[in-house]
């Protein structure tokens, strides 16, 4: 589970999962762009923690559903870090509505972030990439990509689109030996799930096998994995990690 001195760019890693997965690449031996949009204390304290354990860290901060502003993202990602072996698509956002009542602004909002930026982040990423000798892509899609999920019309599809995206990246980038793989996790325990209504949280138990939230960690743990040499022949997979919730 060695990532000396590989380069890493992780999109939302202010907090909540992106957060962990920054934290867990550089434990591995990463050094990390910590990409934000609006969350620059928070990404600034992750950068202070990296860099307290030896790596190297920056914080940038970008919309990654503005091409311009990815373009931007990139070329200081790769000047900072001299180049980029590893990418992982995490920025996401929620606006959870009935389809019935949801607007287009609504829909449009998350699949922006959600779906054009990976696409974005990516495609401005693939240059350094395929100059890597060990190139990864890793996109946190979510298992409301694979069975939907209420009030989130948005989110699902823009999830589901990922998959989609994730299969193709691996397939064209796979004779330069670049891999691309999404993870579908099932209900983490983030800043999301802290905030829903204890009603709520115990209905979402229920439905759990495990009969828990999964912990970020459990997710940066595989998104280290599937950046490492052990992982080199996996690719154009969707690993669901939701504690036997879609079993």
């Amino acid at each position: 589970m060695q990532l000396e001195g590989r380069r890493a760019l992780v999109t939302g890693a202010g907090r909540g999962l992106g957060k962990a997965v920054a934290l867990a690449l550089a434990a591995a031996g990463a050094d990390v762009v910590v990409n934000y949009h609006r969350s620059a204390e928070a990404a600034a304290t992750v950068v202070d923690e990296i860099t307290a354990g030896g790596r190297r860290a920056l914080a940038v901060g970008a919309d990654v559903a503005d091409e311009t502003a990815v373009k931007q993202l990139l070329a200081e990602t790769t000047e900072f870090l001299g180049g980029l072996d590893i990418v992982v698509n995490n920025a996401g956002l929620v606006r959870d509505k009935y389809l019935n009542y949801m607007t287009l602004d609504e829909w449009s909002e998350v699949v922006d972030v959600c779906l054009r930026g990976t696409f974005l982040v990516t495609k401005h990423a693939t240059r350094a990439l395929l100059r890597s000798p060990a190139g990864r892509v890793v996109n946190i899609s979510s298992v409301a990509g694979l069975a939907g999920d209420m009030q989130r019309a948005n989110y699902a599809a823009a999830k589901a689109g990922l998959i989609g995206l994730t299969k193709t990246t691996a397939r064209e980038l796979a004779r330069r030996g670049v891999t691309a793989n999404a993870i579908a996790p099932g209900m983490v325990e983030t800043e999301l799930i802290a905030e829903l209504a204890e009603t709520r949280r115990e209905a979402m138990l229920e439905r759990i096998p495990l009969g828990r939230f999964g912990q970020p960690n459990e997710i940066a743990g595989l998104v280290v994995f599937l950046c490492t040499d052990a992982a080199a022949y996996i690719t154009g997979t969707v690993l669901t990690v939701d504690g036997g919730l879609s079993a």
